[in-house]
C-alpha cells in the first residue's frame, strides 16, 4: 500500500478497512464528533460486539455524542462491551482512524449535510511520522479526556425538543420576532423559553448560552 492514499466515497473506504476488521486482536482508536462522523459507526460496533464480545479498542468524542438519546444508549452498550470512551471539551474538527498505531485514516472537514458523507473523501496514511505525530495529539487529548461514565453522571443541562429548536433559532443571529414566528410560538413564549435556556445553561448572557450549548455538543451541525 502507498504510504499515503486518497479514498473517495464511503464504499472506497469501507473496502479498504473490511479486511483489518476481520482480525479479533487488532488495536482501533476512534476520534470523532459524533456516532455520524463515519460512515456506518453504529453498525459496525454492533456486528463487532456480537462477534467479538470484548473489543480492544478506544473512542475519543466531543459532547455532541451525547445530544441524542439513542446515541447515548448505544455509547453505554459499546462501553459496556469493552470499549473504552472518553469525551473530550477539545474541539474535533476531523475525524480519525488508528488501526494497530501503524495506519491513519481522516476524514475530509466534517460537513453538518448527511447527504455529503457518502461522497467525502480521507486520507489513509502508513507514514510514520505522520502517525505518530498525530497519536501523539490524540494520546494527550485522550489523557484530559472525561470517561463516559463520570461524564454522564456529572449534572449535565437536559433539554427537550422544543428547548433544542429555540435554543438553535438563538444563536442564528434570527430577531426574537422572526424566530418566535418560524417555530409557531408567540414572543412572549419565546422569550420565557430563552430566559429558561439560560438557567439551564448556566449563562448570563445569550452569547454565552451559545456558547457553553457548543461547549456542550447541545447543538448539532
Amino acid at each position: 500500500m502507498p504510504q499515503v492514499m486518497m479514498l473517495r466515497g464511503d464504499v472506497e473506504l469501507w473496502t479498504r478497512l473490511k479486511p483489518l476488521t476481520e482480525s479479533d486482536d487488532t488495536e482501533w482508536v476512534n476520534v470523532a464528533r459524533d456516532l455520524d462522523t463515519w460512515p456506518g459507526a453504529r453498525e459496525a460496533a454492533r456486528l463487532t460486539m456480537r462477534r467479538n464480545g470484548a473489543v480492544p479498542a478506544r473512542k475519543l468524542y466531543s459532547p455532541a455524542v451525547l445530544a441524542d438519546e439513542r446515541d447515548r444508549e448505544a455509547l453505554r452498550e459499546m462501553a459496556a462491551h469493552g470499549m473504552q470512551i472518553r469525551i473530550t471539551a477539545a474541539p474535533l474538527s476531523r475525524g480519525t482512524f488508528f488501526i494497530d498505531r501503524r495506519t491513519m485514516i481522516l476524514t475530509s472537514p466534517i460537513t453538518p449535510a448527511p447527504a455529503a458523507h457518502g461522497h467525502r473523501t480521507y486520507t489513509m496514511s502508513a507514514t510514520p511520522a505522520l502517525v505518530d505525530g498525530a497519536y501523539a495529539l490524540f494520546q494527550a487529548a485522550w489523557e484530559s479526556a472525561t470517561d463516559l461514565a463520570a461524564f454522564l453522571s456529572a449534572e449535565w443541562p437536559r433539554i427537550d425538543a422544543q428547548a433544542a429548536r429555540v435554543l438553535r433559532a438563538l444563536t442564528s443571529g434570527a430577531t426574537d420576532e422572526t424566530a418566535a414566528r418560524e417555530l409557531g410560538m408567540s414572543l412572549r413564549t419565546y422569550r420565557r423559553r430563552v430566559a429558561e435556556l439560560l438557567v439551564t445553561l448556566n449563562a448570563g448572557s445569550r452569547f454565552q448560552a451559545g456558547v457553553r450549548a457548543g461547549e456542550l455538543g447541545l447543538i448539532r451541525g
